[in-house]
């Protein structure tokens, strides 16, 4: 079963339970009083510092947040230095989250503590926008779940699960245009270590990129980095008794050609891989650099892909000290020219952080955007930033750690009708309207019904996943109300079921 379940979601309360409710009420009608959910967990805050109004449209889509593992992971990485972000509370799972460029949450799937998820996005599935991402269980630098894709009703159209032996990885789930899924997965593999300063009978983390179908689950391609990449070609050794992460892929993306491009984090090389035979046809960066590359240092990166037929992008944390053994003064986003004729690569741009220095340990990605614009994911600096051509700062927001972000845009329509809630003891008191995942609300309105007549007694604007209605202060609501959704152009889309006071 895929993590969408209505059992999960009424666990999850008002603002999650509307995802999955099969039946919607009637515009009009005033239903029976509905028991009163539990609350929700709240989404993690979005704190958005700068919003230029040239930037691209769209919504931001996250998973802020850390298992307890990768904390303590990242914690031994150095985390991340970003001075001018503004502090925020760690959210203990990286659970899927999408937001307006406000910051203001209009989708949120909260998980249970033993669970994350990574790459949420928008993707393209059969010719139709779809919702992707990873869910799973962290294991410390990777993780062993599922893939899931979601039409825009949020139910679960493929769940993708690998065959026996390995689990889908964290840190890759990308579509491609024939129907094709691409996930990192990791297994376990005895290995002699001796060679790098290990035992003699370690173990080591073996990354496999795997090329799915998608409409029939059926692998169609695994190329191992442990059959094709030295062990020692890594920059990092063995430690007592842990299973040695000598690879640790966490990118892959089509070629032009067809072949596959993968990035190795603790190589810190990206290698052009032969979509056919998985044979490596060249190398970029680290020991064995396929390239003399004047100008061009990368190490530990993320998210590389082809920006064109021979431009290669991808985010540079650089932060572990394989430059000169204190790491780099910050992280950016590159985009390396190459040539495998000349064997020379070139940098083209380079592009850190327009205001303070931001350096992060782990995680990041970068995404070009319509207009010309590229969004950055700054991973575990917590923070998302979108920056022009000319390198101008168009849009910053901070929030917990985030494996990577995205910019899209996405026309959400859940199933179920919106819910409403009354905070009778608050002071003032107050109604709460939400409809999760629902982006045509414009305006909501509350109607108090009284003896078969329906009264609008508030209009706001919509704020929000949860959107506060106030009441009047003097006197404690009672009866029974109902929410009505809005449109732009002031057409009912939806009334929620009417609940007590």
């Amino acid at each position: 079963m895929g993590p969408l379940t209505s059992r999960r979601m009424r666990r999850a309360g008002r603002a999650s339970a509307v995802a999955l409710l099969l039946v919607a009420t009637a515009c009009g009608t005033a239903p029976p009083p509905q028991p009163r959910p539990a609350p929700a967990p709240a989404p993690p805050a979005i704190t958005v510092t700068t919003n230029d109004a040239s930037g691209a449209p769209g919504y931001l889509f996250v998973t802020p947040g850390l298992s307890a593992a990768d904390a303590r992971l990242v914690a031994q990485l150095g985390g991340a230095n970003t001075a001018a972000a503004p502090a925020h509370a760690p959210a203990a799972t990286g659970a899927p989250l999408i937001a307006d460029k406000a910051g203001r949450p209009v989708w949120f799937h909260p998980l249970p503590a033993d669970r994350t998820a990574a790459n949420l996005q928008v993707q393209t599935y059969r010719g139709q926008p779809v919702l992707t991402w990873w869910e799973g269980e962290s294991q410390g630098g990777h993780g062993v779940g599922d893939a899931y894709v979601a039409d825009a009703s949020y139910r679960i159209v493929a769940h993708l699960a690998l065959p026996a032996g390995l689990r889908a990885d964290v840190h890759e789930f990308r579509l491609t245009p024939d129907g094709r899924a691409l996930l990192t997965a990791y297994r376990e593999v005895p290995r002699d270590l001796s060679a790098v300063g290990g035992p003699k009978d370690g173990r080591v983390w073996d990354s496999v990129a795997v090329v799915v179908d998608v409409a029939t689950n059926t692998p169609l391609l695994q190329w191992s980095a442990l059959q094709h990449v030295p062990i020692s070609d890594s920059y990092l050794t063995p430690s007592g008794p842990n299973t040695f992460d000598a690879f640790h892929m966490n990118s892959i993306a089509p070629a032009p050609n067809g072949d596959l491009l993968i990035s190795l984090r603790h190589t810190s090389t990206v290698y052009d891989v032969d979509g056919r035979t998985g044979q490596i046809r060249w190398q970029l960066g680290g020991r064995r650099s396929s390239f003399r590359q004047p100008g061009v240092e990368f190490a530990f990166q993320h998210d590389a892909e082809f920006a064109d037929a021979d431009t290669i992008r991808l985010f540079d944390n650089d932060a572990n000290g394989l430059r000169n053994g204190q790491g780099a003064p910050e992280s950016s986003v590159e985009w390396i020219h190459v040539d495998p004729g000349s064997k020379i690569a070139s940098l083209v741009r380079r592009q850190p952080h327009p205001g303070s220095p931001v350096v992060t340990a782990a995680m990041g990605n970068a995404q070009p955007l319509p207009n010309g614009d590229t969004l950055i994911g700054w991973g575990v600096a917590g923070r998302v930033s979108e920056v022009t051509p000319a390198g101008r700062l168009v849009y910053d927001a901070t929030m917990p750690s985030t494996y990577r972000a995205y910019l899209c845009p996405w026309r959400g329509a859940p199933p179920g009708p919106p819910t409403v809630t009354i905070d009778a003891a608050a002071n003032p008191p107050a109604a709460h309207a939400s409809w999760n995942g629902a982006t045509d609300v414009a305006t909501w309105q509350l109607l108090r019904d009284d003896s078969g007549t329906s009264t609008v007694v508030a209009t706001v604007p919509w704020n929000g996943l949860d959107t506060a209605i106030g009441l009047d202060a003097g006197h404690r609501p009672t009866g029974t109300y109902r929410v009505r959704a809005l449109d732009a152009a002031g057409r009912v889309i939806a009334d929620s079921p009417a609940t007590q006071a």
